[in-house]
């Protein structure tokens, strides 16, 4: 019985080192390679206090494999955004200006009533208040609203409020549903960078509005 005890707390150590190691992203909005990495730590972790007569090393050298996985994922993420894209996909427009687009809400499998859930879940209950709606890549949606707009414009002593701004240009990469939303096309682009002296592999993160207003910050 004492065996089994100290097993089950050293695998309980463990897991809460493994957890720390890939990051705090996992206690809250899992993308699917960390949710994937979750399943089965937890599988693993069960594996030894079950069945006591499995050496405990079987499942240290797995847990350990996944966690230095996951590691690396994360990393690879942070120099590839084309690979963070495949993996784990893209936010997507639902809403724009009260108005659901249905092709989305197919794409993703999201019902009405998941959207609807979703909305009421940030104090919204008419649709037409949502200026802009995403469904971001962990499954939440996040929301901007015409009582955003309000709240901007009472903190700026009634200034003109600004826009949402989407990521048009990320690690030098262009969002397509960005360029959608923002009515950006290619020549405006070209544009833009010719008139910041700047290239399009030399951009960490650019950020428009649909009135064209944009931030551009240059990779260092």
């Amino acid at each position: 019985m004492m065996i089994l005890i100290l097993r089950t707390l050293l695998i309980y150590v463990m897991i809460i080192a493994a957890m720390r190691l890939m990051g705090k992203r996992q206690i809250g909005e899992l993308q699917p390679s960390e949710l994937v990495s979750t399943i089965l730590l937890s599988n693993l972790a069960s594996i030894p206090i079950e069945s006591p007569e499995i050496p405990l090393l079987s499942s240290i050298l797995p847990i350990f494999l996944i966690v230095c996985l996951e590691i690396l994922v994360t990393a690879l993420y942070t120099r590839s955004h084309r690979l963070a894209s495949m993996v784990s996909g893209y936010p997507k427009i639902i809403v724009r200006s009260g108005v659901i687009d249905q092709q989305i809400l197919r794409e993703l499998r999201f019902t009405v009533d998941d959207l609807l859930a979703s909305l009421r879940a940030k104090d919204i209950f008419r649709l037409e208040e949502v200026d802009l709606a995403l469904v971001e890549t962990n499954g939440s949606v996040s929301v901007f609203t015409a009582q955003s707009s309000d709240g901007a414009k009472s903190a700026s002593d009634k200034k003109e409020a600004k826009r949402p701004t989407l990521p048009l240009i990320i690690d030098g990469c262009i969002s397509r549903d960005a360029a959608t939303y923002c009515g950006v096309d290619p020549g405006w682009l070209k544009g833009i960078l010719r008139k910041e002296r700047v290239g399009q592999q030399d951009i960490l993160l650019m950020l428009c509005s649909d009135d064209k207003e944009y931030t551009i910050i240059k990779k260092q």
